[in-house]
């Protein structure tokens, strides 16, 4: 059977798209389904995002760009799945796109049909919290940019078609049936919200100012219903007081929803952070039962919020809600230390939970998939990317409820399993991205553009932006500029490209947030409209005046005239710079030989490329070595061997244990490597690398540790219960090692370890007591269901808290005295076992290799990521990725996803024959140069050779190293060396121009 090249993925939310992207980008078609008018999912209508309050929409807008705008992604918006027949490599599937009645050839997505309209519609997108017409689009960077009509609501009236001067109106469309050829399936789509209406003890849907979490998410966001102000629905007065009920609608048996949601907690401690900042004097309450802030730098952001933003959170279920009817305020009923208590507050937010995305059970007998109990697609421990039907992947919130990294991380190894399956005709169904002939401008004198953002109100409600723009028009070499409401949206794009052709401009200024996120785009925007992309400059005026001036709107516009007129002196003198291409080496060297560096090697070794894989022990397995039990039933060991055996027995695979990485060299694409072992040094030549380096188990000191022999470790109990151990009384102490000040984190594992572990004590001997002393109980997702066991089984749990800290005496016989906080008083406990939990730490050798490749490190010794978010698994240093707990404290089947992923990132480049280096790089005027080699001396990437031309030695920059940091031409005692980009002239400009007395 011949196998199809090409890719069905079923899900545009940020899932969806991130596996389309890696998959186009590694060499296959893509097909991508989404059932909305527009891709994006949940996260474009939500405001901000932890824990670094990024804006969403600011940082998805790029990769919804990429997205639309890929020649080897075809987007199928308004569409759903209603069959697939076939076998992996070779499926049919059957896509109902429905009727839009707007033609998306002709429609330019201007508006006035929509301006015009007479109908009004409950707007979804803004959480039925006003209306929006019955010619639509969910919002205003939707891509694609095309109306829909909703033939529900439609009067027929025909105005709409009058206004169009596009002729893009069809109210004859009808629904159309595709067929198309996939050789295997993704499936991403997403999760649906709780409907708190269900819990009507809480007032929703009877109370106007009892609203929903995502409700609450458009209310702050500059493009939601009140533009971002925090306002009651009731009467449209600032709330001064604003509760948020955790766990609506999860780890509730009565709604049918047992399980933890997992991101509620931490997008309730955010939510009420920004709505202090939109309205200062605000004053939150978070209640909850437990808070799990588990992910990366997580309890970070709930210290802060505590203790700098004064946030209150108090540990109870609220039970019920009741309006005054006369001010339309909400007194909560709830119990805390014992004690029935009555609250007054103006508003209350209920964290809503994560239910299967509505129509899973249609999509899962379309697609042959099984779901689980609660309705998610089912996956097992060790192969979470895959659903019960070979060549059909799944990634997501649809596999269980989870953050948008998990997500990202996630939807990257399916992408990779989706290749593995089709990798064999990897390119045939492809077309290569082709750009316009680069115009010469350098006979022409400087034509700036300036577009400058509005960002909805994120930049727009403190900046005066028109003053702005008008301001912008004045200055020197300007030809044109304008004001945009988002500059980052499709239709913006496309006007940039517009415009440099209609006003022939060559220098394009763009004043918005940051290049950090947003450059590559609009470059690639420049590279569209016939212009070198290296003349284009940004101003960031969002971070650097906004967000930092927000109370201060005078005082930030004058800064943002002043970044944007330093912008335009340095675009006026910008020059087009070449990027040469670089040969890739098609190999990977994978760092770390457990479970997440084997899963990494054999994704990319299935693919049909080269892998070293280095471990520094003498065998393979790191932690997985020291697990007894999983509670999912699983045996660890089984599994282990069965991953060995299939890294050993790959011919594609060159395995080197007891071996450490001792140098490197190079750049992405082309990086030589040292390895040294005991007996010799190796070296190699490879075109990425994957960091999976693992991480450690905390060495006690506390709790008498290392002093009694009934003390031990989580690991310490699995071995002796493997061997016959059956205690009589254990004490589990959680948070040994993490959630204090030298480890300030959580380490994510710990709590499911100690409920697995317990519930094997039980097993081993039913009649033993088990005690957890534990913080928060962080069993979240499906593992909420092991926690509920272990206390169905007799296992007591008694929470404490900092102030009070279990106690251990240890001569002779064992005690532990805690405080326990609903008999408020001590307990003393006479165990045979007092097992401490302890958390995970980095490799202690992180910085070293770190060094080598020229990455970040957190503040904890884990790995640093490119971004938190929507860049979980790269580095900044392009070429070198990471995972597993290397990345940070996760679980195996998380650890297996990233692995994935990151084999997928690695496979981006990997799949190329070439790829394009930096153009912004070093260059050495020889006849200036003296030879001093000082600017050899101080290159972190080796990236300057010293070359003898007759009787002269002088430097040279090797191009396809050179990161143009500008450390060589700062240190240049000639003034011999040039950066690209950032030449002394160019920022000798934008100083010159800092200086300037404004006009």
């Amino acid at each position: 059977m011949d196998k199809t090249g090409s890719v069905l993925v079923v899900g545009g939310g940020i899932a969806g798209i991130q596996a389309a992207l890696d998959l186009a980008d590694s060499g296959f078609k893509v097909y991508m389904v989404e059932r909305e008018p527009s891709i994006g999912g949940v996260m474009t209508q939500l405001d901000k995002t932890f824990p670094t309050n990024d804006c969403a929409m600011c940082i998805l807008a790029p990769k919804l760009v990429g997205a639309g705008r890929h020649p080897n992604i075809q987007l199928l918006t308004y569409s759903e799945v209603k069959s697939l027949e076939g076998e992996e490599g070779n499926f049919t599937a059957t896509i109902l796109k429905k009727a839009r009645r707007v033609d998306p050839a002709k429609c330019k997505g201007c508006g006035d049909c929509a301006t015009k309209c007479p109908a009004s519609a409950i707007d979804t997108y803004n959480a039925d919290l006003n209306d929006r017409k019955a010619v639509y689009i969910r919002f205003s960077q939707a891509v694609p940019l095309t109306y829909a009509i909703d033939r529900d609501k439609c009067l027929g009236c025909g105005i709409c078609s009058e206004v169009c001067k596009s002729d893009a109106i069809r109210y004859d469309d009808a629904d159309e049936e595709l067929k198309i050829n996939v050789g295997s399936v993704v499936l991403a789509p997403g999760f649906e919200a709780f409907d708190p209406s269900k819990l009507s003890e809480l007032g929703y849907g009877r109370y106007p100012n009892v609203v929903s979490s995502v409700e609450f998410e458009r209310i702050l966001s500059a493009t939601g219903p009140y533009r971002g102000v925090v306002l009651r629905p009731s009467d449209g007065d600032m709330p001064k007081k604003v509760a948020f009920l955790q766990c609506v609608g999860s780890r509730d048996a009565r709604v049918g929803n047992p399980y933890c949601s997992g991101v509620c907690c931490m997008y309730a401690i955010k939510e009420a952070v920004i709505a202090q900042e939109h309205n200062p004097g605000l004053e939150a309450s978070v209640f909850f039962m437990d808070i799990r802030a588990f992910g990366k730098e997580f309890d970070d952001y709930y210290t802060r919020a505590e203790h700098e933003h004064g946030i209150k959170f108090i540990r109870s279920r609220v039970g019920h809600v009741e309006q005054d009817p006369e001010t339309g305020g909400l007194y909560l009923t709830y119990e805390e230390d014992g004690e029935v208590k009555r609250d007054r507050y103006d508003m209350v937010v209920l964290g809503v939970g994560l239910n299967p995305p509505k129509g899973a059970e249609k999509l899962s007998e379309a697609m042959g998939v099984t779901l689980n109990k609660y309705g998610f697609a089912e996956t097992k421990l060790f192969s979470p990317l895959e659903t019960s039907r070979k060549g059909v992947y799944v990634c997501g919130a649809f596999s269980s409820p989870k953050d948008i990294p998990d997500s990202v991380a996630q939807a990257s190894g399916a992408a990779a399993k989706a290749a593995s399956a089709i990798s064999a005709v990897r390119g045939t169904q492809v077309k290569p991205v082709e750009f316009p002939a680069e115009r010469d401008v350098a006979n022409e004198e400087p034509r700036v553009g300036v577009f400058v953002c509005w960002c909805g109100i994120n930049i727009g409600g403190v900046v005066n932006v028109p003053s702005v723009a008008e301001y912008a028009k004045k200055l020197p070499h300007v030809a044109y500029a304008e004001e945009n409401l988002y500059t980052c949206s499709q239709d913006t794009q496309d006007r940039i490209k517009n415009n440099i052709i209609e006003h022939k401009l060559n220098r394009v200024v763009v004043a918005s947030c940051t290049p950090r996120t947003h450059e590559p785009l609009f470059r690639a925007t420049l590279r569209e409209a016939g212009l070198n992309e290296y003349l284009f400059e940004m101003a960031n005026i969002r971070d650097q005046c906004s967000w930092v001036h927000m109370h201060e709107k005078e005082a930030a516009t004058r800064k943002a005239e002043d970044l944007v007129r330093m912008a335009v002196a340095k675009a006026s003198l910008l020059q087009p710079l070449e990027k040469h291409k670089i040969h890739v080496t098609p190999g990977a060297l994978v760092v770390g030989g457990g479970v997440s560096g084997m899963t990494a090697a054999l994704e990319i070794a299935d693919q049909g490329f080269e892998v070293h894989l280095v471990e520094k022990e003498a065998e393979l397995g790191g932690n997985m070595k020291k697990i007894r039990f999983l509670p999912s039933g699983e045996d660890p060991a089984a599994e282990l061997a069965k991953l060995e055996a299939r890294v050993r027995s790959n011919p594609k695979i060159s395995l080197y244990t007891g071996t450490q990485v001792a140098e490197v060299d190079g750049y992405v694409g082309n990086f030589e490597t040292t390895l040294a072992s005991a007996a010799k040094e190796t070296q190699i030549k490879h075109g990425v690398v994957i960091v999976a380096t693992g991480g450690v188990e905390y060495t006690p000191k506390e709790y008498a540790y290392g002093k009694h022999p009934g003390v031990m470790t989580q690991f310490q109990l699995e071995d002796k219960l493997h061997t016959g151990y059956k205690p009589g009384t254990v004490v589990m102490i959680q948070c040994v090692g993490s959630r204090n000040e030298e480890h300030p984190n959580c380490s994510r594992v710990c709590c499911t370890g100690a409920v697995n572990n317990a519930l094997k004590v039980k097993e081993a001997n039913p009649a033993a007591d088990v005690y957890i002393l534990y913080k928060d109980m962080r069993t979240y997702g499906f593992k909420e269901d092991y926690y509920r066991a272990a206390a169905d089984r007799g296992v007591i749990f008694i929470r404490y808290d900092d102030a009070h800290k279990p106690e251990v005496t240890a001569d002779g016989a064992l005690k532990v005295r805690v405080l326990d906080p609903v008999l408020r008083e001590n307990v003393i406990i006479e165990p045979d076992a007092l097992v401490l939990s302890a958390g995970v730490l980095p490799a202690a050798d992180n910085r070293k290799l770190a060094g080598m490749l020229k990455v970040p490190i957190s503040k904890d010794g884990f790995f640093l990521e490119a971004h938190m978010k929507l860049r979980p698994l790269d580095f900044a240093t392009e070429g070198v990725y990471l995972c597993g707990l290397a990345h940070g404290p996760k679980t195996i089947d998380e650890c297996i996803s990233q692995a994935s992923g990151a084999a997928s990132r690695a496979l981006t480049i990997l799949s190329h024959d070439e790829i394009e280096a930096e153009g912004a790089i070093a260059s050495v005027d020889e006849d200036a140069c003296s030879g001093c080699q000082m600017c050899a001396a101080v290159c972190e990437f080796k990236a300057i050779e010293m070359v003898k031309k007759g009787d002269k030695t002088h430097s040279h920059v090797i191009s396809e190293v050179c990161k143009g940091c500008g450390v060589c031409a700062a240190t240049c005692p000639s003034g011999a060396i040039t950066v690209g980009h950032f030449t002394d002239l160019e920022i000798l400009s934008q100083v010159k121009a800092a200086l300037e007395a404004r006009q």
